[in-house]
């Protein structure tokens, strides 16, 4: 049976090997590949986000019939990820790589503080509490990345 755990994970690398390679360019001085990289990467992490947010977390909540625990947590981490990579868009826009680069660490610290939480915390409760709903929730959240 497929788990939550690992397909979301793997989303999670996938994204953090866009981030890398955005950094790369941006310490590379290169604007126009940062900005062609950091494009892929933000439409990654909004995939990423909906899915979450659309199929995962109404599933958990609807299951464990608490929408103020841990899916809460993980929606406001969200915002805050949203307005550091709009920041980050920003920057780009204006040709501030060093600016890029500032808020890339602090997006950084984000990404790895949040990760650990959805990892070692949410996704294998998700797997516990939705049993044998895990497929159907998975297939949802590959409908969500098809439109």
């Amino acid at each position: 049976m497929a788990a939550i755990a690992e397909f979301l994970a793997a989303e999670h690398r996938g994204c953090d090997e866009s981030f890398a390679s955005a950094e790369e360019a941006a310490q590379a001085g290169d604007l126009a590949r940062c900005r062609a990289v950091f494009q892929r990467f933000q439409a990654e992490m909004e995939r990423h986000f909906q899915k979450e947010e659309d199929a995962l977390f109404p599933a958990f909540e609807q299951a464990s019939g608490n929408a103020m625990g841990p899916t809460r947590v993980m929606r406001l981490e969200h915002r805050q990820m949203r307005e550091t990579l709009a920041g980050m868009e920003g920057a780009l826009a204006g040709g501030d790589l060093a600016d890029f680069l500032g808020q890339a660490e602090a997006l950084l610290i984000l990404m790895q503080q949040h990760n650990i939480k959805e990892e070692q915390i949410l996704y294998p409760m998700c797997d516990r509490l939705l049993g044998s709903a895990v497929g159907s929730v998975i297939q949802a959240m590959r409908d969500l990345a098809a439109r």
